[in-house]
C-alpha cells in the first residue's frame, strides 16, 4: 500500500544538522496520520506521499520548514527576583509579555543566571538550523474512523485512550 491521504504511516528516522551531527534517532517506529493533519513536518509529509513500505527517504529542511528562524526578540533578560531560589540553566518556564493572553505564551529556557538577572530564550533549540530528516518507511495502513475523527494516529491496533 502506498502512502496517501488518510493512511497511517510508520517510520524510523534520524534528524541531523547540516554538518551531519546526529540530533535525534528513533529506535522504535513512530506513526502519524498522513494527509495534512500536522502530525509531521509538511515538507517531510510531501516527500513521503506515494512511497511504500521499505522505501528510504531523505529531506533537507530549511529553518522555515522546521522550527522557524531564530527570533532575537524571544531572548529576554528578567530580574532574578521573578524566579524561584532554586533556578538552574536549562530549566523551562511558560510565559509571555506583560498583559499577553495565554495563547501568546511561549516556553522559555533559562540560558544564563547572574546575581541580579536571568536570561531566558523562547526559541526552540533547533530554531534557525537547516536539518536533515532521513529514514525508512516501516508501515502503511488505512486510518480507522476514530483516527480520522481525532486527526491523529492511534496504536498499532487503531485504539487510543483519551
Amino acid at each position: 500500500m502506498k502512502i496517501a491521504k488518510d493512511t497511517v504511516v510508520s517510520l524510523r528516522y534520524e534528524l541531523s544538522d547540516i554538518n551531519g551531527t546526529l540530533l535525534e534517532r528513533t529506535d522504535d517506529p513512530i506513526s502519524y496520520l498522513h494527509g495534512g493533519y500536522d502530525g509531521i513536518f509538511p515538507t517531510v509529509e510531501e516527500a513521503l506521499h506515494g512511497k511504500d513500505v521499505g522505501e528510504k527517504f531523505a529531506v533537507t529542511m530549511e529553518p522555515d520548514d522546521a522550527f522557524g528562524e531564530y527570533e532575537h526578540d524571544l531572548v529576554r533578560v528578567e530580574p532574578r527576583s521573578l524566579f524561584p531560589a532554586e533556578i538552574s540553566i536549562g530549566m523551562q518556564f511558560e510565559g509571555g509579555a506583560e498583559g499577553a493572553d495565554e495563547d501568546d505564551y511561549a516556553l522559555y529556557t533559562v540560558v544564563d543566571i547572574t546575581d541580579s538577572e536571568v536570561t531566558v530564550d523562547g526559541n526552540h533549540p533547533l530554531a534557525g538550523k537547516t536539518l536533515n530528516f532521513t529514514g525508512t518507511i516501516t508501515g502503511v495502513r488505512l486510518a480507522t474512523a476514530g483516527e480520522l475523527e481525532h486527526g491523529h494516529a492511534h496504536g498499532e491496533d487503531g485504539h487510543h485512550q483519551h
